[in-house]
C-alpha cells in the first residue's frame, strides 16, 4: 500500500465506487472559388481495416458520419471534373470536427496525397489523449502479451508498474470501457493485468485527466477499448505462439470476417511462464502463472440507421505468490486465482444527421481469490471475493453547426461475496473465519455541451450529478469547465479544464469475527466513503512539419484518498482512505511523422510528485496520530521517461524498441522523504516477414538483466525487484478460410 505507516491487515492478525469511443465526423467540400460542391462522394475507410462509410455532399457542400469508432482513418473525396482529394485524420471520441477540403480542378492536379501522419481532430478538447493502435501494440516490444500493460505504460506519460499494479497520474484507480461503455469495477488493486487482451484491441485511446462530464468513477485514467472486429480481413484465420526464457509461452489463435452489413471476431488464448509477478528479491522462487482466455465480438448494421454490437470478453490467470528463499527452503505455496467476465450490448440508433442514441446494457464478474499455504507464518491468509455488477448506460448525442450536446444516464448494481479465513501459527491458536455479502448500487446522470464560440475558440460546460448506496449512501455534483483555443495561422491548440470527481467506495468492510479480533488488537474500523478530487490542467499541442509536441500541466487535489493494505506478502489488499492527497506534475509527448519513409520514433516524459496528508480516515486503523505535513506515498516517482521506435528495414525487416528511465520510487526503509536510485532498461523486437502469412520475430524485455530493487514499501507485501531479462521467439501465421 502506499503509506508507509499505515495498518495491514496482517498487523489485525497478531503481528508485534455514459462514456462513448464515437466521433462525429463532419466536412464541408469546396470548389477553387470557395463555392459549395454538391453531389460529391466522402468515403470514410479505416486505415488498418476493411471498416468504411459512404456519403454524398448536400446542397451546401457538407457531409457527416456519425458513430466513427474512435481510431484513424482517412476521408476520400471524388467528384466529376475535380481532381481526387484524401486527407488523413485520427477520430477521438467525443468530438465533432469540421474538416475543409478545397478541391482542385482535374486538368490542374491529378491528386492530393494522404499525410504520412494522421491530423488529429481533437482541436476542441480539453482533454490530454494518447492513441495507441494495433500496429503500436503488436510492435512494442511485450505489449500483445497476455496480461502485459506495456501499451500503455510505453506511449503514457506518468504510467509505471510497480508492486503489479499499474499508477497513472499519480494514482491507480483507472477506467476501463469497451465499445464505449465503462466496465464498473469500485474493487481497487485486487487483480492484475489488462481486463481486455491486447491482442484483441485495434485502438486504445487512453485520456489522462481533464474528463468530460460523461467520466466520474475513477479519476486518474480513462482507457477506451475500440475492439477488434473482423474488417480487419475477410474470413480470415490467424495463429500467434511464442516461447522463450522461464518456459514462456503466449498462443493465440483468432478468427474474423465481415460483409457490408456483418461483421464478427473471436480469439481464444493460453499462456504460462516461470516468471509473473514481481519477486521479493533477485531470485525467481515459486513464481509461475497461467491463464486462459476467449473474446467475441459482433456487428450487426440492421439498416443505415441503427447497429447492433456484442462484445464479451473472459480470462482467467493463476498466479503463484512468489517466495524469499527462506519462504521457498520452508514450502510455502501461496496462489492467487484470478477470474474476468464481461459482456456489453450496444444499440446504436440516428434519428437524423446530428443526432445519435445509444443504449448499452451490461454484466461484469471479477473474481479474486488469495490461498494462503496452511503453514505460512506467523498468520495463513485466505480472501476470496467475488463481485458481480449489472447495469446499463443510456446517451442522447445532438450536434449543430456550434454545438456538440451529450445527456445520458449510466447506473448499475453490484453484489460481493466475500470470505476471509485467518490461521495464526504463531503459537497464539487464533483461527477466525468471516463470510459475509453485500450490495450497493451507483446511479449518474451527465449533461454536457461544446460550444464554439468561433471557428478557433471552444468552450465546454458539463455537469455529472452520482449517487451511491452501499455501507453507506452519498452524492456528488460534479462540475466540469474548459476551453480549447487553436492559434490562427500556427495551428496550436492550448487548452484549459477545471472540474470535480467523485469515486464511489468499495462495498468491502470488516464485520462480525474479525471485526471482534481487530478490537482485541486495539484496532478499529471507519466507514470508507468515497474520494472525493479537485483538478486544474492546462496543455499546449504543437503540429510541426508532421511531428506532434503535447505539453501538459496538471495538480490534483483529493479528500479520503483511495489507497488498500496487502494482506501479508500477497496480492489481495484491503481497502483504505487517507484524509488527503495532492498529486501534480508536468507530461510531455512527441510523436514523428513516418521518416525517410521507414517508421516512427516517440517519446513520452512526466515529472510529477504524489503526496499525502492526514490520518487513515476510512478502512482498518490503529487510530494513531496522522504525521505533520505532508509524506511521500509510496508511488512517488519524479520523472519518467519512455523513447520508443518503430522502423522498417529492407528485405521485410522490422525493428522496434523501448528505453525506459526512472528516478527511482519512495525509499520506504528511511523515516524521512527519499527515494531508491534511478533506474533504466531497455526492450528490443527484431522480426522478418515472409509474404502475406508469415511473420517471425525475437523479442527481449530488460535485454541488459538490470535487477534492482524497485519498491521497497514494507507494508505493501515486502520488497519488489524489476523483472529479469526475458528473451523469446514468436511466429504469426494467418491465412484465409
Amino acid at each position: 500500500m502506499k503509506i508507509c505507516r499505515s495498518v495491514s491487515l496482517l498487523v489485525l492478525l497478531g503481528m508485534p465506487a455514459w462514456a462513448t469511443i464515437f466521433s462525429t465526423v463532419r466536412g464541408i467540400v469546396h470548389d477553387p472559388s470557395h463555392r459549395p460542391v454538391p453531389d460529391a462522394e466522402v468515403i470514410l475507410h479505416a486505415r488498418n481495416s476493411d471498416y468504411s462509410q459512404k456519403r454524398t455532399t448536400d446542397l451546401e457542400g457538407a457531409f457527416e458520419f456519425a458513430a466513427v469508432p474512435a481510431g484513424e482513418y482517412t476521408i476520400q473525396v471524388t467528384h466529376p471534373g475535380f481532381a481526387e482529394q484524401q486527407q488523413a485524420l485520427t477520430a477521438v471520441s467525443s468530438s465533432a470536427p469540421l474538416i475543409h477540403f478545397q478541391l482542385q480542378l482535374a486538368h490542374q492536379k491529378e491528386s492530393v496525397s494522404v499525410a504520412e501522419t494522421p491530423e488529429t481532430v481533437s482541436t476542441q478538447s480539453m482533454t490530454p489523449t494518447t492513441t495507441i493502435t494495433r500496429q503500436n501494440i503488436l510492435s512494442a516490444p511485450g505489449a500483445s502479451l497476455s496480461n502485459s500493460l506495456r501499451m500503455i505504460t510505453n506511449y503514457v506519460p506518468g504510467a509505471y508498474m510497480t508492486h503489479d499494479q499499474l499508477h497513472v497520474h499519480g494514482g491507480h484507480q483507472v477506467t476501463w470501457a469497451i465499445d464505449g461503455v465503462p466496465i464498473p469495477d469500485t474493487n481497487i488493486a485486487s487483480t492484475v493485468g489488462s481486463p481486455i487482451d491486447p491482442k484483441n484491441i485495434d485502438t486504445l485511446e487512453a485520456q489522462r485527466g481533464g474528463y468530460s462530464a460523461e467520466y466520474g468513477d475513477r479519476t486518474y485514467g480513462v482507457f477506451n477499448v475500440v475492439p477488434r472486429t473482423g474488417f480487419e480481413g475477410n474470413r480470415q484465420l490467424e495463429f500467434n505462439t511464442s516461447y522463450g526464457t522461464f518456459n514462456q509461452t503466449d498462443n493465440e489463435v483468432n478468427f474474423g470476417s465481415h460483409t457490408e452489413r456483418f461483421a464478427y471476431f473471436g480469439s481464444f488464448t493460453g499462456h504460462r511462464s516461470d516468471y509473473g509477478l514481481e519477486t521479493p528479491g533477485p531470485e525467481i522462487l515459486h513464481d509461475r502463472v497461467w491463464g486462459l482466455g476467449g473474446f467475441g465480438s459482433l456487428i450487426f448494421n440492421l439498416d443505415p440507421s441503427n447497429q447492433l454490437r456484442f462484445v464479451a470478453s473472459s480470462r482467467s490467470n493463476d498466479f503463484q505468490i512468489p517466495n524469499t528463499p527462506d519462504q521457498n527452503t520452508d514450502g510455502i505455496r501461496d496462489v492467487e486465482r484470478e477470474r474476468d467476465t464481461l459482456a456489453t450490448f450496444t444499440w446504436v440508433h440516428t434519428f437524423s444527421p446530428g443526432l445519435l442514441f445509444t443504449a448499452a446494457p451490461f454484466v461484469h464478474f471479477n473474481r479474486a481469490n488469495y490461498d494462503g499455504d496452511p503453514d505460512d507464518t506467523p498468520i495463513s491468509t485466505t480472501q476470496h471475493l467475488d463481485s458481480t455488477y449489472a447495469g446499463a448506460q443510456v446517451a442522447l448525442n445532438a450536434v449543430t453547426a456550434r454545438h456538440d450536446a451529450r445527456f445520458g444516464f449510466y447506473g448499475f448494481g453490484q453484489h460481493d461475496d466475500e470470505f476471509i479465513h485467518v490461521l495464526a501459527n504463531d503459537g497464539s491458536g487464533d483461527n477466525v473465519r468471516a463470510e459475509r455479502a453485500q450490495t450497493g448500487y451507483l446511479s449518474a446522470a451527465f449533461l454536457e455541451d461544446q460550444f464554439k464560440v468561433m471557428p478557433w475558440l471552444t468552450l465546454t460546460g458539463g455537469l455529472r450529478l452520482t449517487h451511491f448506496s452501499g455501507g453507506i449512501s452519498e452524492n456528488a455534483a460534479n462540475p466540469r469547465v474548459g476551453a480549447a483555443l487553436r492559434i490562427p495561422h500556427l495551428n496550436w491548440v492550448l487548452r484549459g479544464f477545471y472540474g470535480s470527481y467523485y469515486q464511489a467506495p468499495p462495498l468491502s468492510t470488516v464485520s462480525g469475527p474479525l471485526l471482534t479480533y481487530a478490537a482485541a488488537q486495539g484496532l478499529g474500523v471507519v466507514p470508507l466513503h468515497g474520494e472525493r478530487d479537485e483538478e486544474n490542467q492546462v496543455g499546449l499541442t504543437i503540429p510541426l512539419h508532421g511531428w506532434s509536441f503535447d505539453f501538459d500541466s496538471f495538480r490534483l487535489r483529493a479528500t479520503n484518498y483511495f489507497d488498500h493494505n496487502a494482506l501479508g506478502n500477497s496480492n489481495v489488499f484491503f481497502p483504505i482512505t487517507i484524509a488527503g492527497a495532492r498529486i501534480w506534475g508536468q507530461e510531455v509527448t512527441v510523436r514523428s511523422p513516418r521518416l525517410f519513409h521507414r517508421g516512427q520514433v516517440s517519446l513520452a516524459y512526466s515529472h510529477q510528485h504524489a503526496e499525502a496528508e492526514g490520518a487513515v480516515t476510512g478502512g482498518l486503523t490503529d487510530f494513531s496520530p496522522p504525521e505533520d505535513g505532508y509524506f511521500l506515498l509510496d508511488h512517488d516517482q519524479r520523472n519518467t521517461l519512455h523513447a520508443n521506435f518503430q522502423w522498417t528495414l529492407p528485405y521485410r525487416i522490422w525493428a522496434a524498441g523501448d528505453l525506459y528511465y526512472g528516478s527511482g520510487f519512495t525509499d520506504g526503509s528511511v523515516d524521512y522523504p527519499a527515494h531508491l536510485e534511478p533506474h533504466t532498461t531497455f526492450d528490443l523486437s527484431l522480426g522478418k516477414s515472409f509474404g502475406e502469412r508469415w511473420a517471425v520475430s525475437i523479442n527481449g524485455l530488460n535485454v541488459a538483466n538490470r535487477r534492482f530493487l524497485l519498491d521497497n514499501s514494507e507494508t505493501f507485501g515486502g520488497t519488489h525487484y524489476a523483472e529479469p531479462r526475458q528473451i523469446w521467439v514468436q511466429l504469426r501465421y494467418r491465412f484465409r478460410l
